[in-house]
């Protein structure tokens, strides 16, 4: 329930003059993410896998109006080669970039590969991701005060970094692989950020967790899968409060490096954006060295 003091889209100062990348952004949270910071006046670039889908949300936004202005991108991020096409165009086309989110994201498919042969859940939400502010960080560092914001999930709690498994060349579970995927996301935004402290850039790397939503994201789920799932966390917020911790992190003038947001209420399962403990789990720097490592191993991406 919102109280008085619960942070709301009501809450973003004027982001005027600010150029934002939201992959993922004409659907679900990530729509609703970028038509936060659209109508605060940010120039936000829809960043997604069809374009097609991108035009159409462009056209739903400026419908409902917003200050800012829109753009759409074509990015693949199950294909590596899309991923860089994307960030060249972006980068011959913008001399600023304030806002990263990575946003966009697949969970729980059949067993799938990407172009270059990943597990397609760790490589789309991970290695695409990795991959993408790879390319954009030298951006981020020369505009002042940019944000990259990763997106959690509650379901990164119960992953694991199995590297001898990572392309699922032994087993494929695909709830296991997504919370893999979830887990992979998370310590990308702690190692990241201690990794900007050390190189000594003025960027901050935040992770939002979005609660328990209802999205396209279930999609591959059975009915009696999703049913038992809802059962478990409880009622689904909708898209446009799912979105909230992301538009905080991005926002928010109350952020702390590294800083982790998720809902209020329930364990992070509903409510309204508040900062977070983050797991042990996310914490080991040697797993996430070597998982840093691998991902610049396999993207062909290195950076900081």
């Amino acid at each position: 329930m919102k109280n008085e003091k619960s942070w709301t889209k009501d809450n973003i100062g004027n982001q005027a003059g600010k150029t934002a990348i939201v992959t993922g952004a004409n659907i679900g949270i990530g729509f609703e993410t970028a038509l936060g910071l659209y109508e605060a006046g940010a120039h936000v670039i829809l960043a997604c896998r069809s374009l097609e889908n991108a035009e159409k949300a462009l056209g739903e936004m400026k419908q409902k109006g917003g200050k800012g202005t829109l753009e759409t991108g074509l990015l693949d991020l199950s294909d590596l080669g899309s991923v860089k096409i994307f960030a060249e165009n972006f980068l011959q086309n913008h001399n600023l970039l304030d806002i990263l989110i990575n946003n966009a994201g697949v969970a729980n498919p059949p067993k799938a590969k990407t172009t270059e042969g990943f597990e397609l859940q760790f490589g789309t939400n991970f290695l695409g991701h990795f991959a993408l502010t790879a390319l954009l960080y030298p951006l981020l560092s020369a505009t002042g005060g940019s944000r990259i914001i990763s997106l959690s999930s509650i379901a990164y709690l119960h992953g694991q970094i199995d590297f001898g498994n990572l392309q699922s060349e032994k087993s494929y579970d695909a709830s296991r692989e997504y919370c893999q995927s979830k887990l992979a996301t998370t310590i990308f935004g702690v190692e990241l950020q201690r990794r900007i402290i050390a190189a000594g850039d003025h960027v901050l790397s935040l992770i939002a967790q979005p609660g328990a939503n209802a999205t396209g994201l279930a999609r591959h789920m059975s009915q009696d899968a999703y049913d038992a799932a809802v059962e478990q966390m409880g009622p689904l917020m909708e898209p446009w409060q799912g979105a909230l911790p992301s538009l905080y992190a991005a926002t928010s003038s109350e952020v702390i490096p590294g800083g982790f947001y998720q809902p209020d209420q329930d364990g992070g399962f509903r409510g309204f954006p508040v900062q977070a403990e983050i797991d042990q789990i996310a914490l080991n720097e040697s797993v996430n060295r070597k998982l840093w490592s691998v991902a610049e191993q396999f993207t062909g991406q290195k950076f900081l």
